[in-house]
């Protein structure tokens, strides 16, 4: 039996060629995709595809368009096989983050990749992103996904979409994955770490969840804070959560106004998460003594 994929474009450099009139790059016709990339013939699938109504720069990505991903998958979900969303880098883990909890009860791969450069380049890296990612999409064992998460392929590896982190802008290996290892790496041959993948094991269905809030707020820590800065945000009545991002392990200066300010933020119902602002390092609030006054 035949595998079915679905690409789904949102924008972004992958999607780019160079106009043969006037030089400039502009987005292609994925509906035929296979004249530019006819490589993808030689893969064991069918791959239909779909685009946003208006492809966008991914800086300009936001919820609405987290929903309007989810329900293309939502609503072809029965059809395919796997789907592989082709996504401008710059906020590519943001969205890989969000669909990873949004996509509840997965069991069929949904793989976001994209590109630093156009697919229309001489020296683009585009072509073995995407061949990768459909491949990947497409990898069955025993007539079920092998993949069956929200993963991110880039670059040779394939990485659990909300454990990444763009790291560069100028090398094409532009994502990493400091907390847990890659799932897959390709090389002459695909290296799947197959007890590291997700499985579903649950008997509920596929759902979609796709009511968003965005009253969200992140504020980055650094020296010399000042408490008219912090005080704005307590002026917020919108904001239902905060995210702190902290110093080393997940501390905070212990000033006392700075503990006010954030006792008052969480009286007034919003919810305060401590993360650290290193790379690789995770939070522990017991460790030093500039950490354990956020516990309290």
């Amino acid at each position: 039996m035949k595998i079915h994929i679905q690409l789904i474009y949102t924008g972004g450099t992958i999607g780019m060629v160079k106009s043969a009139e006037s030089n400039i790059l502009q987005p292609f016709d994925f509906k035929n995709i296979s004249d530019n990339i006819p490589e993808l013939n030689l893969l064991d699938c069918h791959i239909d595809t779909i685009s946003f109504d208006r492809p966008i720069d991914s800086s300009d990505m936001n919820p609405n368009h987290w929903v309007e991903i989810a329900t293309i998958i939502e609503e072809h979900y029965d059809k395919y096989d796997g789907f592989v969303v082709l996504h401008g880098s710059d906020t590519m883990s943001y969205t890989a983050s969000a669909l990873s909890f949004m996509l509840e009860n997965l069991s069929k791969p949904v793989i976001l990749t994209g590109s630093q450069l156009p697919i229309g380049d001489l020296r683009t890296d585009a072509k073995e992103n995407l061949i990768t990612a459909v491949q990947l999409a497409s990898l069955q064992h025993k007539d079920e996904p092998v993949i069956q998460e929200v993963g991110l392929y880039f670059e040779y590896k394939l990485y659990r979409g909300n454990r990444t982190t763009k790291i560069s802008a100028d090398h094409f290996e532009a994502f990493a994955s400091n907390n847990f290892p890659p799932l897959v790496t390709s090389g002459v041959k695909l290296t799947v770490e197959s007890h590291l993948l997700l499985k579903n094991n649950s008997i509920d269905n596929f759902n979609a969840h796709k009511i968003m809030d965005n009253r969200v707020g992140i504020l980055k820590l650094f020296p010399g804070i000042t408490p008219n800065f912090l005080q704005t945000l307590t002026l917020s009545t919108n904001l239902k959560g905060l995210i702190l991002e902290t110093f080393g392990s997940g501390n905070a200066t212990t000033e006392p106004w700075f503990l006010d300010i954030i006792k008052t933020i969480i009286g007034q119902g919003v919810y305060v998460i401590n993360v650290t602002q290193c790379d690789g390092v995770r939070v522990t609030m017991e460790y030093y003594k500039t950490s354990q006054y956020l516990l309290s």
